[in-house]
C-alpha cells in the first residue's frame, strides 16, 4: 500500500546545509588548481609529480561515484551524507598539514573518496525532500546557482587565500564548511522512510564500475599531458571499454544490480545525463583557458583573476534561480535547457574573439555574462530531469550518474581543448617567427581556437536536450514511498528530480 509522505517541516533549513556541502565539493576542485604552483614550490613536488595533485582525487571520486550512491541508497542517505562532511573535512586537514609530496597526495585521494560518498547522498537528499512542483523548482534553483557557480567562487577564494594567506588554507577551507554543514544536518536533515534500497550489494559490479571509471578518467588525464596516440592514454581507454561492457552485461544478468539499467533508458534522463556531460566539456574549458588569459597574458593577480569571474556567477545565479525556476513549471523543460545551452554556447562564441590587447569590459566580460545565464538556466533544467521519475529508492545511483556525466565530460574537456591549445599554439609559432609578441599571440591564438571546440560541445548539448527530452511537464506531489516490494515496483511514479555541479 502507498502512503504520502509528510514533508519536512525544516527542509529549507536543510537545503542550506545541503547546498554548503555541494559547495565544498564543488569550490575544492578549482582552490586547488590555483593553489597548485605554490604548493608544488612550498613542498618541493616535481613537475612529473604535479599533475597527481589534481589526477589522485579525479580518480578516487570519479571511480567511486556509483558505489557511493549506492551506498547511501543502502545505509541510509543522511547517515552517508554526515560521514562524508567528517571525512572531507578529515582529509581537507591531513592534507593542510602535508609536510612532504606523498602525504598531499594521499590527502587529495581521501578528499576523492569521502566526495564520492558525499555528492550522490547530497544530491538524493534533495531529490527526496523536496517532491511538490512549486517547491522543488525553488529549492533546484537554490541548488543550481551553487552547484553552477561553485567553480568560480573557487577561483575567487583560492586566488585570496594563495595571495593573502598561504596555499595550506585552500585545504583548511573545507574544514569549517564541513562541519557547519554536518552540524546542521544532523537537526534539519532528514531521510524519507521506506525510500531505502536494502538490497543486497552487487559486489562484481561495484568492482567493473570502479576500475573502469578509474581507467577512463586516467586516460583522459595521460592524454593531457602525453598525447592521445601514447601507450598509456590508449591502453587506459581499451581497459575502461573493457571493463565497462563487462559492468554493462553483469547489470544485465544479476538480481541486484548496482545501476539498473531503466535508470540510464527513460530518454529525458538519458537527455539530461548527455546534455550535462556534454555541456561540462565546454565549462571546464572557458575557466581553464581564462585563468591562464587573465594572468599569463594579461599579468592579473591571482586575487584579481578570481574577482574577475565574479560577474558571471551573478549571471549563473540569475539564469537558474530567475530564469529557469520561473520557467521550469510554465513551459517544456526541454526549451529551457536546450536553450540554455545554446545561449551559453553565444557566450562562448563571444570568447572566441579573443586577442592579446582585448579589454575586459568590452569582450571578456560580456562573454562570461551572456555564457553564465545560459549555464545557469540550462544546468537547472538539466538536473532537474536528471532523476524524474526514477524510482525513490534508486535516487542515489541516480544523483551519482550527474556527477559521473560531469566528471567524465570535464576529464574530456581539460584534456581534449589542452590538446588542441598546445598543438595551435606549436602551429602558431613556427608560422609566425618574426612577430615581436609572439610568445603571448600564439597561446591567445590556441585558447580562442580550443574556445571554439567549446562553443561545438555547447550547442551539441542543446541539440540534444531539444531532441530527446519530450516530457512536457515536471509533476507535482509529494513522492509515494511503498513499504514492500511490491510497492516499490509502483514507486517510480513518483517525480524526484535532483541536480548537481
Amino acid at each position: 500500500m502507498l502512503t504520502q509522505v509528510q514533508a519536512n517541516p525544516r527542509r529549507w533549513t536543510a537545503l542550506i546545509f545541503i547546498s554548503l556541502a555541494q559547495l565544498m565539493v564543488v569550490l575544492d576542485a578549482t582552490v586547488v588548481n590555483i593553489a597548485l604552483p605554490a604548493a608544488q614550490q612550498g613542498l618541493g613536488i616535481s613537475d612529473g609529480n604535479r599533475q597527481w595533485v589534481i589526477t589522485a582525487y579525479m580518480l578516487a571520486f570519479g571511480g567511486l561515484l556509483l558505489f557511493g550512491g549506492r551506498i547511501a541508497d543502502l545505509a541510509g542517505r543522511k547517515r552517508i551524507f554526515i560521514i562524508g562532511l567528517l571525512g572531507f573535512a578529515a582529509a581537507s586537514a591531513f592534507g593542510g598539514i602535508a609536510v612532504n609530496t606523498g602525504m598531499l597526495l594521499g590527502a587529495r585521494a581521501l578528499q576523492g573518496v569521502f566526495g564520492a560518498l558525499l555528492a550522490p547522498a547530497a544530491l538524493s537528499l534533495l531529490a527526496v525532500t523536496f517532491t511538490e512542483g512549486r517547491e522543488r523548482a525553488k529549492a533546484i534553483g537554490v541548488f543550481s546557482s551553487v552547484a553552477s557557480a561553485g567553480g568560480a567562487v573557487g577561483l575567487i577564494l583560492g586566488g585570496v587565500l594563495t595571495q593573502y594567506l598561504n596555499w595550506r588554507w585552500a585545504m583548511f577551507i573545507n574544514i569549517p564548511i564541513a562541519l557547519i554543514a554536518a552540524a546542521g544536518a544532523v537537526r534539519a536533515v532528514s531521510d524519507v522512510p521506506g525510500a531505502r534500497n536494502r538490497d543486497k550489494l552487487d559486489i562484481p559490479g561495484v568492482m567493473l564500475a570502479t576500475t573502469g571509471l578509474v581507467a577512463l578518467v586516467y586516460g583522459f588525464t595521460r592524454a593531457e599531458s602525453e598525447g592521445w596516440t601514447d601507450v598509456w592514454p590508449l591502453g587506459s581507454f581499451a581497459a575502461s571499454a573493457v571493463l565497462l561492457a563487462g559492468f554493462v552485461l553483469v547489470e544485465l544478468k544479476v538480481a541486484h544490480p548496482l545501476l539498473p539499467l531503466r535508470v540510464l533508458t527513460e530518454r529525458n534522463r538519458a537527455g539530461a545525463y548527455s546534455g550535462l556531460g556534454i555541456a561540462a566539456i565546454g565549462l571546464f574549458g572557458l575557466f581553464l583557458f581564462l585563468t591562464y588569459y587573465l594572468q599569463l597574458v594579461k599579468g592579473w593577480s591571482p586575487a584579481v583573476t578570481g574577482l574577475a569571474f565574479l560577474p558571471m556567477i551573478v549571471s549563473m545565479i540569475f539564469g537558474s534561480m530567475q530564469i529557469a525556476a520561473r520557467l521550469m513549471n510554465r513551459v517544456t523543460p526541454r526549451l529551457v535547457m536546450g536553450l540554455g545551452f545554446l545561449v551559453a554556447a553565444l557566450g562562448m562564441l563571444i570568447l572566441t574573439q579573443l586577442e592579446v590587447d582585448s579589454s575586459y569590459a568590452g569582450l571578456v566580460l560580456p562573454g562570461m555574462i551572456v555564457l553564465g545565464l545560459g549555464m545557469g538556466t540550462g544546468f537547472m533544467a538539466a538536473m532537474s530531469l536528471a532523476t524524474y521519475g526514477v524510482e525513490p529508492r534508486d535516487a542515489g545511483v541516480a544523483s551519482a550518474m550527474i556527477n559521473i556525466s560531469q566528471q567524465v565530460g570535464g576529464s574530456i574537456g581539460t584534456a581534449l581543448l589542452n590538446t588542441v591549445a598546445a598543438s595551435v599554439t606549436t602551429a602558431y609559432l613556427l608560422d609566425h617567427r618574426r612577430s615581436s609578441n609572439l610568445v603571448n599571440e600564439a597561446a591567445v591564438h590556441g585558447y580562442a581556437t580550443a574556445t571554439w571546440w567549446a562553443v561545438g560541445a555547447l550547442a551539441l548539448a542543446g541539440v540534444l536536450a531539444l531532441t530527446l527530452v519530450n516530457v512536457h511537464r515536471l509533476g507535482g506531489g509529494g513522492a509515494a514511498i511503498g513499504s514492500g516490494a511490491a510497492d516499490d515496483e509502483n514507486a517510480g511514479d513518483a517525480s524526484l528530480p535532483v541536480m548537481m555541479h
